[in-house]
């Protein structure tokens, strides 16, 4: 077994209740030649909460025709951060790949939009 060590200080529940995180699904990708880094801006359905904008440094492992139409897990209820001209709503969930590039978290089965994490 890995001997795990913690590399941040523990939050609490309120913490963790303090974040919306729904999934939604994908509507549109485009590119985004503005960004410092290689990225997508990804507009993201998330049902009666609407469609909200996300920049993505995920061009690494996902295409435009790879995404659209996918379910995405993300935290909805952050400030807004502007990234170069382009105002990003939403910070969808991914984990670094042992590889390199972000692989996105999703659900296994399809799930309406805007549903939050149990």
């Amino acid at each position: 077994m890995m001997d795990v060590k913690k590399e941040k200080e523990f939050a609490d529940w309120n913490n963790f209740e303090a974040l919306d995180i729904r999934c939604g699904t994908i509507l549109r990708v485009e590119a985004f030649p503005e960004a410092n880094k290689p990225a997508w801006k990804l507009f993201i359905d998330f049902g009666e909460i609407g469609v909200l904008k996300s920049s993505a440094q995920i061009t690494e492992r996902y295409s435009q025709k790879d995404l659209t139409g996918s379910q995405v897990i993300a935290i909805i209820n952050f400030k807004p951060r502007q990234i170069a001209n382009f105002m990003s709503e939403c910070l969808v969930l991914g984990i670094t790949g042992e590889e390199g590039g972000i692989v996105l978290l999703r659900p296994d089965h399809p799930v309406s939009n805007g549903r939050p994490i149990a």
